[in-house]
């Protein structure tokens, strides 16, 4: 006797109603960063130049976030998608929630016009939701002088919220022995110079100010609240500066420059104190220093570069160290939600994940340090994303978003600065659900960044 398997819509419809303390847009939303999305091509634009269109398309800000490489996504590669689409309505009544857009051509979940024009996101190929656009904003339509678009300087995403600035779009840690086991963006780099599109690598200060002049010059209701500087870790010097000036001179020109108008946000290592006091002096409030996965067991083989030039106890010091410098609230390292159930090492049950990543959750919180966290899209180029296509199961995801905000209630603490508003209906911040399951009152004025300890 067979059984018939489980479908997608009957696998999250019974999460919801076990889990009905989790929004169930969040169920939904991490079922699609999880697993992507597949595209109808009336749902992409017809205009060759991206910059004239009215809807506002992937800027490939990093990674690749997709199921697929470039050569693999079909029309979705020559007509690039939205940069994040919006749920709202259908059957279960869902309230507006932003998603990053992460194509799958595979995926059960597809977005699609019906017969008038109407965009929806199908599931089983049932109607579950209509879908917004981001609209092309102003600063997107101007060019720096030297012809380079600002979305390829200064792309703005969770809906225009932050600007997020890759100044160095490769990583020092290289080749199987050094690259994070779940991380693309080496490979993104390849690929997009390899489609011809532009993709610099070392962002030139000069055009970075220029774009952030024109977001400033149009983006008349200041919609852009924070920027974030990032990029690939470095491990010996770039352009003669260690990992600390040379992500921290961006934040110096950018407040010299603009004093005040975003708050300022940088993904880094976890650098040595006095490292980390260069980018508080520089101006930055908010620091991010990733920790990626707790178990040591995992860290020693998802993160091999930084387990060898740092080390997963070493890390964990500075990031305590770092909220003597910013406060602790304003210390805000990410994980990478999903690979802990990640093949061949990962932990086998739900049970086991959760248990794990709660351990980690308790470590920071409980010293006043907010994680969050990017739910996991395992690229097809990453060793962790060829071995699992279909990533960690959505109950993880699910149960994480529960225990997460369970923990952070237990530990006092509040939605962390920097991201928006919290709540369902309420959050912009599209790589994760994190904001959209915690309580809407729990969000904090954006502009109380607390003070440093001491």
């Amino acid at each position: 006797m067979t059984t018939r398997s489980e479908s997608r819509t009957e696998l999250i419809e019974s999460l919801m109603e076990r889990f009905p303390h989790v929004p169930r847009e969040a169920v939904i939303k991490e079922d699609l960063l999880r697993g992507g999305m597949a595209f109808d091509e009336s749902a992409l634009s017809d205009t060759a130049n991206e910059a004239s269109g009215e809807v506002k398309p992937k800027s490939y800000f990093i990674f690749s976030f997709d199921h697929g490489t470039l050569p693999e996504l079909g029309a979705a590669a020559l007509r690039r998608p939205p940069e994040e689409i919006v749920l709202t309505g259908g059957p279960y009544e869902l309230r507006r929630t932003v998603v990053s857009v992460r194509v799958n051509p595979a995926s059960p979940y597809r977005v699609a016009a019906d017969d008038n024009g109407v965009l929806g996101l199908y599931l089983d190929g049932a109607r579950i939701s209509d879908v917004g656009l981001p609209p092309m904003p102003d600063y997107y339509r101007h060019t720096l002088e030297n012809g380079k678009s600002v979305m390829e300087v200064a792309p703005t995403i969770q809906w225009g919220y932050l600007i997020y600035l890759t100044v160095f779009r490769v990583c020092q840690y290289f080749g199987a022995k050094e690259e994070c086991q779940y991380c693309d963006i080496n490979h993104n780099w390849r690929q997009q110079k390899a489609a011809g599109r532009p993709y610099t690598g070392v962002k030139p200060m000069d055009e970075v100010l220029e774009a952030l002049a024109i977001i400033d010059k149009y983006d008349t209701n200041k919609s852009s609240t924070a920027y974030t500087l990032t990029g690939g870790a470095i491990t010996t010097r770039l352009q003669g500066k260690d990992e600390a000036d040379f992500y921290g001179q961006y934040a110096k020109a950018i407040e010299e420059r603009f004093p005040g108008r975003w708050i300022g946000k940088v993904v880094a290592q976890a650098l040595p104190k006095a490292d980390v006091q260069r980018f508080h002096d520089y101006g930055v409030r908010i620091y991010h220093p990733n920790y990626e996965v707790w178990d040591p067991y995992l860290f020693e083989r998802y993160c091999p570069g930084k387990e060898r030039y740092v080390g997963r106890d070493e890390w964990h010091r500075r990031i305590l160290d770092s909220a003597e410098v910013f406060g602790p609230r304003n210390v805000i390292p990410n994980f990478v939600a999903g690979v802990e159930m990640a093949e061949p090492f990962g932990f086998k049950t739900v049970d086991e994940a959760i248990d794990s990543t709660v351990e980690g959750l308790q470590y920071f919180m409980s010293r006043g340090i907010t994680p969050r966290f990017t739910t996991w899209c395992p690229e097809p180029t990453t060793p962790l994303g060829k071995a699992n296509p279909q990533g960690a199961p959505l109950e993880y995801h699910v149960r994480l978003l529960e225990a997460y905000r369970a923990t952070m209630e237990a530990n006092g603490l509040s939605s962390p600065p920097g991201y928006g508003p919290a709540g369902p209906g309420n959050a912009v911040f599209s790589v994760s659900s994190f904001m959209d399951s915690l309580p809407a009152e729990a969000a904090a004025p954006e502009d109380a960044i607390a003070s440093p300890r001491g």
